[in-house]
């Protein structure tokens, strides 16, 4: 009489859910994922746009696909080792804050990178990777010429009237207004070209202007 592990073996391999792994196959698996995940390397490097690098970041990208091709090809290689990986993975918890929303889209695109290749996909992961770069380069070129600017004004009373005006005709919008100490300070943001922010020179012209300062936004 067989014993229900044997009967359960047996019915996994008549399914087609055991994969008989070999080297190759996970040579090439992991060199898709290692090769998928240096573009994407490459591309957060060399486009970032935000006010701080972090060097660790893009490398926890590339070991983050790869460590998921090889999870995938145990999963795919193993039912039953799968349904256990998968209760193991479930209890793991992250708690460390992203600044930067672009960069959970990053590190969900080395896992998809990761997961298709460990699939045996790699037609699919180096297209799909390739397609996703040049869509990111295309809108980080196009939105390089146009950048937000943070502006902050300290005057007093009489000068209010011209600086509005001036704020007005560069469409900056205005995010606040505050008044202490008998002086006057207004926040407002702007997108323009950086070669020809010459707002600052106007409003620091104006007479009762102590100070004009402006910071470039990054979304951090």
């Amino acid at each position: 009489m067989q014993s229900i592990r044997s009967v359960l073996r047996e019915s996994i391999e008549q399914l087609g859910l055991v994969e008989h792994l070999t080297v190759a196959y996970i040579l090439v698996s992991l060199c898709c994922a290692a090769l998928c995940s240096l573009v994407i390397y490459f591309v957060y490097k060399i486009f970032y746009r935000g006010a701080v690098y972090n060097e660790n970041f893009a490398i926890l990208i590339v070991l983050t696909s790869v460590v998921t091709a090889f999870i995938t090809i145990t999963i795919g290689s193993n039912l039953v080792l799968s349904l256990g990986m998968v209760g193991a993975l479930s209890i793991v918890r992250f708690r460390s804050a992203v600044k930067d929303p672009l960069d959970v889209g990053f590190l969900f695109w080395g896992i998809a990178a990761g997961i298709t290749s460990g699939a045996g996909l790699y037609p699919f992961a180096i297209i799909a990777t390739a397609a996703i770069a040049i869509l990111y380069i295309i809108f980080s070129v196009s939105a390089h010429g146009r950048r937000t600017f943070v502006i902050t004004v300290k005057y007093s009373d009489p000068a209010d009237e011209s600086i509005r005006k001036i704020l007005d005709e560069a469409h900056a919008r205005i995010r606040g207004a505050a008044k202490y100490h008998g002086e006057n300070e207004l926040t407002a943001d702007i997108r323009m070209r950086k070669k020809t922010a010459d707002i600052l020179s106007r409003l620091t012209a104006v007479e009762g202007v102590s100070s004009a300062t402006m910071v470039e936004y990054t979304g951090e």
